[in-house]
């Protein structure tokens, strides 16, 4: 075989090699949509079944979702969604009705989502009942989720929407994290589209947001 023969074979393989890890990262990279709402079309993963996610639900140890009695935000009225923390089907305005709450966005893959929960914890301790914490997990894979909430000690409420209804309905910004302030009556009170990293912080926005 020629010199320049062996030479172009080399290069082709090793353009065939980096093609392939491209295509490996793409597809490992999550989806991110261009627009909210415009995200996966499921819930979650097919291989995210009951039985998949038992130990992971058990590991997390996630409080179960509120349910107000009240109508809550009418944005969110016939928007079903996912209780983590059993794997129900819950509308989403009821979940949030009858309280005042901070209603987080989040992803697993989301490095500052991971560094705002610790502090969204927090702050929920310090507001007692006056507040209620809830988070949204926008990404269809549930099961990194649960353990990224288990790895963290992170024991809030958790819903489970991959198509990124929620946002798309309360016409939040694709971006992440983000938190919406919901006043008691169901209405937006302020969309807080930037990461914190204290409660004291969260909470210096959310008394703003409720004046």
């Amino acid at each position: 075989m020629r010199t320049s023969t062996r030479w172009t074979l080399a290069v082709l393989a090793v353009l065939v090699a980096l093609a392939v890890a491209m295509t490996m990262k793409l597809v490992e990279r999550p989806a991110q949509p261009e627009a909210a709402g415009a995200g996966p079309a499921r819930t979650h993963r097919d291989a995210d079944t009951p039985e998949a996610l038992a130990e992971p639900r058990k590991l997390a140890d996630l409080p179960a979702c509120p349910v107000g009695s009240g109508a809550g935000p009418g944005q969110l009225r016939d928007v079903l969604v996912e209780c983590a923390a059993d794997g129900t089907e819950v509308d989403a305005a009821r979940v949030l009705a009858d309280r005042t709450v901070v209603l987080n966005l989040w992803a697993y893959w989301c490095g500052p989502c991971a560094d705002e929960l610790p502090a969204m914890q927090e702050y929920q301790r310090r507001a007692g009942e006056s507040v209620t914490v809830v988070t949204v997990h926008q990404d269809e894979n549930e099961l990194a989720a649960l353990l990224l909430m288990a790895e963290l000690g992170v024991r809030l409420p958790v819903l489970q929407d991959g198509r990124r209804s929620i946002a798309a309905a309360l016409a939040v910004p694709n971006v992440m994290p983000a938190t919406v302030v919901l006043r008691r009556d169901g209405s937006v009170a302020k969309v807080l589209p930037q990461p914190f990293t204290s409660a004291d912080d969260i909470a210096a926005a959310v008394d703003a947001a409720l004046r």
